[in-house]
């Protein structure tokens, strides 16, 4: 489903897999919170949010590869 007006898109800053997603559309969330974890080159990485808001949707699912820059999920 497409995200709200005035939604900020969350993209992954490298290709790797999802490891884990520790947040579901409608949770409120807190600046430095960790959204989703990634695998890329045998590390885990953890992608926070950069502002408080709320998750509006998200795009992607557990053992999902991901490219560079691709959306991950969109906040409020």
């Amino acid at each position: 489903a497409p995200a709200a007006a005035g939604a900020a898109d969350v993209t992954c800053p490298m290709p790797g897999t999802i490891v884990d997603i520790k947040v579901k559309a409608g949770d409120a969330v807190k600046k430095g919170d960790i959204l989703v974890i990634f695998e890329a080159m045998k590390m885990e990485n953890e992608i926070m949010a950069d502002a408080d808001g709320t998750v509006a949707a998200v795009y992607v699912n557990k053992g999902d590869s991901v490219e560079s820059g691709q959306v991950l999920l969109a906040m409020n």
